[in-house]
């Protein structure tokens, strides 16, 4: 049959009929393309609602026995304007009805919520001329919010036949046999377990941007796009804010061996960005910068800490019994600094370093906040020297004081800490140093 393409378009993909008619055009451009999976429509225009977010107030309203025809009749003009724009009048009016039926007999949030797919998916297989595959009846999520293994060969034998299916995204069946979603932008992993379900040679993810950008366009102006980026790069990348991809939706085909091709709904012709398990990195050793703020420093010191056995250990098990998780932990001979997010430790900073000198007995304890951590990612790092101190010289250029460094022995990435008013300014001198030339010559 030939290789399989699955596509997933996004909430602003299929927000109105107009953009519906462009993802067809993809669709039917490519004979591979014929699994199609679908969000809920998301914002039309800035001040617009997505209507996810209008299903949950109508499921609140209707749970605290308060009437919800207003909203319910907003959902409701969305999906029969687009139909109807669409030529499939109609198409909405089975699932709308059994929507208002079961808010007013109770249905439970996570199935209101997964309306949203449902009926995007009912609309566009009507106007496709195309199967529609309930989702929740192939594919198992675990108490753990992950899709069930059984998941692949259940909906592989759901989409065997011919011709062009769409599935909605964001929801399956949980473990008590009710529909369970998956956390907000969770259709990425949907299209991802349909990816490997059916043997895809790559997932085409479709959205209102052109790919990863090689740093945030908010602090760096037209920032270059990444044309290939490892799963392993953009783990690191995500976990500082990079987020184009639901990062779960990564795990599916990397199992499989699956590229992801993360493409523009808009410009469908330009390359987008392509995932994969490794990329010949050439001269690019530096694929990416990623950073946020808001993080926090627990320092510790004490003399001759490095001969005093479990130290770190009972450090890290007083900021786990206030549930605390930390990020990063540089260290000293003498000092120990424990890297963590502020917004959780705020209301435990003075009982966490009461117990630390209780129990430790250190020289000096504090806790430091105003960090912003700023993440240097790419796969050639272990194979170009140089990397490191073109990053330092960087910011010394830019008068920016680096106050905390952290490098594991794979050389994948470089975490930097700077203070939060430098944050701009570092992520900037960072993205010059290796925008034009991505290694040291």
């Amino acid at each position: 049959m030939g290789e399989r393409i699955v596509c997933k378009f996004g909430g602003t993909s299929v927000a109105e009929a107009a953009v519906v008619r462009q993802v067809e055009q993809i669709v039917r451009a490519d004979p591979r393309r014929r699994y199609v999976v679908v969000s809920a429509p998301g914002k039309r225009f800035k001040d617009d609602q997505k209507i996810t977010d209008l299903l949950l107030l109508t499921h609140k309203l209707a749970d605290a026995g308060v009437d919800f025809a207003s909203t319910y009749d907003m959902i409701a003009d969305r999906f029969r304007a687009l139909a109807n724009d669409l030529g499939v009048p109609g198409a909405a009016d089975r699932a709308l009805a059994d929507l208002a039926t079961q808010l007013r007999a109770g249905a439970t949030e996570d199935w209101v919520a997964s309306r949203g797919e449902h009926i995007s998916a009912v609309v566009l297989a009507a106007a496709f001329g195309a199967t529609f595959v309930e989702t929740a009846e192939h594919l198992g999520i675990d108490r753990r919010g992950l899709p069930t293994q059984d998941s692949y060969q259940k909906l592989g034998a759901a989409l065997a036949g011919d011709g062009l299916f769409v599935i909605p995204g964001f929801y399956g069946r949980g473990p008590d046999g009710q529909v369970k979603v998956f956390s907000r932008g969770g259709s990425d992993i949907s299209g991802a377990v349909v990816a490997r379900a059916v043997g895809a040679a790559v997932y085409e993810n479709w959205t209102d941007v052109p790919g990863f950008m090689m740093a945030d366009p908010r602090i760096v102006g037209n920032p270059r796009p990444m044309a290939e980026v490892t799963y392993a790069e953009l783990r690191e990348l995500a976990y500082m804010g990079a987020s184009v991809l639901h990062e779960e939706a990564v795990f599916p085909v990397r199992e499989a061996g699956i590229p992801i091709n993360i493409r523009n709904t808009h410009d469908p012709a330009a390359p987008g960005t392509r995932i994969t398990a490794t990329r010949d990195w050439g001269n690019r050793a530096v694929v990416g910068i990623a950073g946020r703020k808001g993080f926090s420093v627990l320092f510790i010191n004490k003399n001759l800490m490095n001969k005093e056995v479990g130290f770190g250990r009972k450090v890290l098990e007083i900021l786990a019994s206030h549930q605390i998780s930390y990020e990063h932990t540089p260290t000293g001979i003498d000092s120990m600094s424990v890297v963590v997010e502020t917004a959780p430790l705020r209301e435990h900073a003075d009982a966490i370093c009461d117990e630390v000198r209780d129990l430790l007995r250190p020289d000096e304890v504090e806790i430091s906040h105003d960090l912003a951590l700023i993440n240097v990612v790419g796969l050639g790092m272990s194979h170009q020297p140089g990397i490191a101190a073109r990053c330092f010289a960087a910011l010394g250029e830019a008068r920016v004081n680096v106050r905390m460094i952290s490098q594991g022995i794979g050389e994948l990435s470089i975490i930097i800490g700077v203070t939060e008013a430098d944050f701009e300014a570092a992520v900037q001198a960072l993205y010059l140093a290796f925008e034009s030339h991505p290694s040291p010559q």
